[in-house]
């Protein structure tokens, strides 16, 4: 069941639609530079791109793997979190008029806003760029679980209470299964989210990291080299969605979404 479900994600026509259209990205991108010229500071092509890249490949790939720990560690959290969080608001009314509206006010806040505070009271280090992430990406998780954990039929939880089930059993076996979906769109944008906080706090308080590399070339004016670093974490966020995306239909192969309509 396992391996055919991989099979069919492999064979999922979307992953040569994605390869076709950025091929055509970039080859328009590299025809309107080669035709129109605009200056390198400007718009370089994706050749002096490629290059800049090979010239010192392993710099990039060395902070875009310390970007991608950053926003991978801060997801994790956010999810551990997030759905703790989830299930204490949906269980507790004082949780839901305290911690909820405690999340939705502290999210109406530009993290740009927070970032330096994270600094002063963490420090320039690892710390406060996953405080800056995992202040992005929890938001749209603990939302998303509180919507799909209250979204039960009434029905089945009037059975469960009629069986006395234990208010554990109701969250497991009832609650939880029926948030997944909704957790799983959550983490979708938590992940993209993970990752511009990540850069949001290397760029406050980074000495590594595509961030960091983007600020070191913005102030050599050096813009082929934030375009690097540009490419490599549209790559990065690319990637991390689709991975989020394929951990979905592993675990919910039985949810509607899932089943794709016949051509």
């Amino acid at each position: 069941m396992k391996d055919s479900l991989i099979a069919k994600i492999m064979r999922d026509n979307r992953s040569l639609d994605i390869v076709l259209v950025l091929l055509g990205t970039i080859l328009l991108w590299e025809l309107g530079v080669r035709l129109f010229n605009p200056p390198a500071i400007i718009l370089p092509a994706p050749s002096a791109i490629w290059a800049a890249f090979m010239q010192s490949p392993w710099v990039f790939i060395r902070n875009m793997l310390y970007t991608l720990m950053t926003t991978g560690l801060a997801f994790v959290i956010s999810v551990v979190l997030g759905v703790i969080m989830a299930v204490g608001i949906v269980q507790s009314k004082f949780l839901e008029r305290t911690v909820y509206t405690l999340l939705i006010a502290i999210n109406s806040v530009p993290k740009v806003a927070l970032a330096p505070l994270f600094v002063i009271w963490l420090g320039t280090g690892v710390s406060s760029q996953l405080a800056v992430a995992v202040m992005l990406a929890i938001f749209p998780i603990v939302i998303n679980t509180v919507l799909g954990l209250r979204s039960v039929d009434p029905d089945m939880l009037n059975l469960a209470k009629a069986t006395r089930a234990s208010k554990f059993d109701i969250i497991y076996k009832i609650r939880v299964p029926n948030a997944l979906p909704s957790l799983f769109s959550g983490m979708k944008v938590g992940i993209s989210f993970a990752l511009v906080g990540a850069i949001v706090g290397e760029f406050v308080a980074g000495g590594r990291g595509l961030g960091f590399l983007v600020l070191t070339a913005q102030g050599q004016f050096d813009t082929t080299r934030v375009f690097v670093s540009l490419v490599l974490l549209g790559v990065m966020g690319t990637i991390l969605f689709y991975a989020v995306d394929v951990m979905e239909r592993i675990a919910l192969p039985w949810h509607s979404s899932q089943r794709q309509p016949n051509a």
